[in-house]
């Protein structure tokens, strides 16, 4: 009797994208090998890393046979294979909606603010980092508001919105963005750092 392939994140521990699909493999207890890439010398280039993704990018899961490719999409379907209750990604439809909406902005403002930000100050990047400072005090006063009615994004319980949105503005300083004028923001990172299994990203640097 064969057992079943291991699953394999293929990633960097640095990356915010990486580190939000290894928060929810660990959230959810599920064993996993992590695969590093190495960006600076080009593996993502590499005519094997772009069999597993097209555009080159991390993270990449392998479980068994399939492949899935993009941070967002990689945690999407470990909520709908692996938790069966639906804890992560609500079945109603106005509720998946509503983490529908923090997907989205993980992929815009997230990424474009406190990414960005961190992406020029830790790694050297050629971003625009005035507006990605910009981009992110308004994601920050936003979130801040919205923290202000509920615990988790969506309201009381953690999902897919909190994993999602986490990683970089945990990591908002590291580009020189303080988090200290926004307590509500703060208080929720602390929240999804209690929940069980979480896995913190390490610190550049």
């Amino acid at each position: 009797m064969t057992s079943e392939p291991a699953m394999t994140l293929y990633g960097v521990k640095l990356s915010g994208h990486s580190h939000r699909a290894e928060l929810m493999l660990s959230l959810l207890g599920l064993p996993y090998e992590f695969h590093p890439i190495d960006l600076a010398s080009g593996e993502q280039d590499r005519p094997a890393f772009r069999k597993l993704n097209l555009f080159g990018t991390v993270p990449v899961l392998r479980d068994g046979s399939e492949i899935i490719a993009d941070s967002v999409a990689i945690i999407v379907y470990l909520a709908l294979k692996y938790d069966p209750a639906r804890a992560w990604l609500p079945e109603d439809p106005l509720a998946a909606a509503q983490v529908q909406r923090w997907l989205s902005i993980a992929q815009g403002p997230v990424f474009n603010g406190p990414c960005k930000a961190r992406l020029v100050k830790v790694f050297g990047y050629p971003h625009d980092y005035v507006r990605a400072i910009d981009e992110a005090g308004q994601l920050l006063v936003r979130l801040e508001q919205s923290l202000s009615e509920t615990p988790f994004l969506t309201g009381s319980t953690a999902n897919l919105a909190d994993v999602a949105v986490y990683s970089y503005v945990a990591k908002a300083p590291e580009g020189d963005i303080a988090l200290e004028p926004y307590p509500n923001v703060q208080s929720w990172l602390q929240r999804v750092e209690a929940l069980p299994r979480f896995l913190a990203m390490p610190a550049a640097g």
